[in-house]
């Protein structure tokens, strides 16, 4: 299976060196090709050394596409997402949407404050499989989704977490961040972030399922932007689902979190 998942990965290249003019099909390449670097990775398990060499393939074909599609003129039809919140319009996971914005908010909530939050397990760019359940007792949780990596929101969220680690961490939280990519995306984007303290999960496959779960995948297939917080007796204390545009305050969270601790 490794093999023919090689010569795919090959033949995605290919594809993508083909595609220069065509920055539509060229996305729709590199799509094709983070699916198959992602069923590869999720179908047999791989040692380190492959591990990694997979990791630098995936980078590879990303870092090759986004200089294409820099280097490609843009078809008159197509354009991107004009975010609100001032940052340039930008693709999701690879994308480039038809014309037209997408909504704020393309979804509806499944669970609410006081439910028990639905239990999960999901793997991490660390390689272990993390579990929500693995904090019952021990630490608040910060469930984070963010609808894609390598886009200008999202890259600016996370790393937010990452100054903010001190105030989270002395009220006794752990955030886990989840998107739907896959795991040698996650990885890859991570590192440009200067890696994250807090363990980065994928919803990869199946597609979205814990995002669903949790009533925040939009049709798109990709995640609203939402934050959860899960108290240490495993309930849902706080909900919020921002303009997929921007990003959520920080201040915002810290308050949660001293409201949720003193009430405990």
């Amino acid at each position: 299976m490794i093999h023919n998942a090689n010569a795919e990965r090959l033949s995605g290249l290919s594809v993508l060196e083909q595609s220069a003019a065509d920055p539509r099909g060229l996305q729709k390449a590199f799509n094709r090709s983070r699916i198959v670097v992602g069923r590869a990775w999720r179908d047999e398990p791989l040692p380190a050394p492959r591990r990694k060499v997979l990791i630098a393939v995936q980078a590879l074909l990303l870092a090759l596409a986004l200089a294409l599609v820099a280097a490609a003129p843009a078809p008159a039809q197509t354009t991107r997402i004009a975010p609100k919140s001032g940052h340039e319009g930008h693709d999701q996971g690879g994308l480039i949407w038809d014309p037209g914005k997408l909504p704020p908010r393309a979804s509806k909530l499944k669970v609410q404050v006081g439910d028990m939050a639905p239990d999960f397990t999901l793997p991490s760019i660390s390689g272990q499989d993390v579990s929500l359940s693995d904090f019952r007792g021990k630490k608040n949780v910060v469930l984070s989704f963010v609808p894609a990596a390598w886009t200008p929101v999202c890259s600016e969220q996370w790393p937010g977490y990452n100054l903010g680690r001190e105030e989270i961490q002395t009220r006794d939280a752990v955030i886990l961040g989840i998107s739907v990519d896959n795991i040698p995306t996650l990885h890859a984007w991570a590192e440009t972030m200067g890696k994250c303290w807090f363990p980065v999960l994928s919803d990869f496959h199946p597609q979205g399922e814990v995002a669903s779960r949790y009533g925040v995948l939009r049709p798109e297939g990709f995640t609203e932007r939402a934050l959860f917080i899960v108290d240490k007796q495993g309930v849902i204390r706080y909900t919020e689902v921002v303009d997929i545009n921007k990003v959520p305050r920080l201040e915002t969270l810290i308050n949660e979190l001293d409201r949720i601790n003193k009430a405990q």
